[in-house]
This record gives C-alpha cells, structure tokens and sequence, in this order.
C-alpha cells in the first residue's frame, strides 16, 4: 500500500525558506517545488507570498546572480544568459538589470580569451574551417555574432 505522507502548510514553508536561502531561486523554480507537495491552489498562494513578503524570494536578485555567475563561471555571453533567463520567465526589465552587472571591459577581455584559447587548442590546417570551429563555440556561449567576427577578424588576420 502506498501511503502519502501529510504536510503540513508551516512545515512546506520551512523547507521552501531553506531552498531558497540554499541559493537564490526565481519564482518559476519555486512553483515547480511547490507543485510537489500537492497543496491546494490557496495554501500553494500563502506560501509564495511569504517568501515575497520575507524576501526568501526576490526575481531581481536571482537575474543578477545568475547573470553575474553564469558569466564569471561558466564564461556565457549575454545571449546565451538572456535566453537562459527568459526560459525561466524573468520579466524582460530583470533581464535588463541583470545584464547591466557586466561589466563591458571584462566582457570584451573574456571573449576575447576564449576567442585565443580555442584558435590555440583547434588541430585545424584549413582556415576557413577553423575560424567556423571558433566562432560556432562562442556562438554557443552565447556571445553576439559581431562581437565574434570582430575579435575573429582581429586575431585570425
């Protein structure tokens, strides 16, 4: 027989509290846990709105640190962060916000560092072949085509 264990509402609180002090979460990540608990649509409401209430959860924050961690560490470009963002439905004003926490400088200096990595670790005697090896991996992390070519056509001359 399978028995389903009963929550109560402060219990579902306390560990959502703890999921999102864990890491900053977006409102669509904290709906999706809070499906799994099977509450009825008004207890699921309450919840939310004290996590809003006791800034457990707040979108603006969770874009900035996203944009700030998926670039810093993972090196994606704006593109690939904005696409990231909008599959989570962040408003395009958190997207905004989010994007403004890189710094330009460093952004150009990064591409430009993988641009160089890459050409380095590429074993490609064709160029033509080698600059599309290039350029569809900074594609894919997500920086835009002009910047690409740009630093392309810089450093492949």
């Amino acid at each position: 027989m399978n028995k389903q264990s009963v929550v109560t509402v402060d219990e579902v609180k306390r560990k959502l509290e703890r999921f999102c002090v864990y890491q900053d979460r977006c409102h669509k990540e904290v709906e999706d846990k809070l499906r799994g608990f099977h509450l009825i649509p008004e207890a699921r409401e309450l919840i939310l709105l004290h996590l809003l209430e006791h800034d457990f959860l707040n979108e603006e924050r969770f874009s900035r640190s996203f944009a700030r961690g998926k670039f810093r560490i993972k090196n994606w470009g704006k593109v690939r962060i904005t696409r990231e963002l909008k599959l989570r439905d962040i408003s395009v004003y958190n997207i905004k916000q989010a994007l403004s926490e890189i710094d330009e400088e460093e952004y150009f200096s990064k591409l430009n560092s993988l641009a160089e990595r890459k050409i380095s670790s590429t074993n490609e005697s064709n160029s033509f072949k080698k600059r599309k090896k290039v350029f569809d991996y900074l594609n894919y992390r997500g920086y835009e085509i002009n910047l690409i070519n740009e630093v392309l056509n810089e450093l492949l001359k």
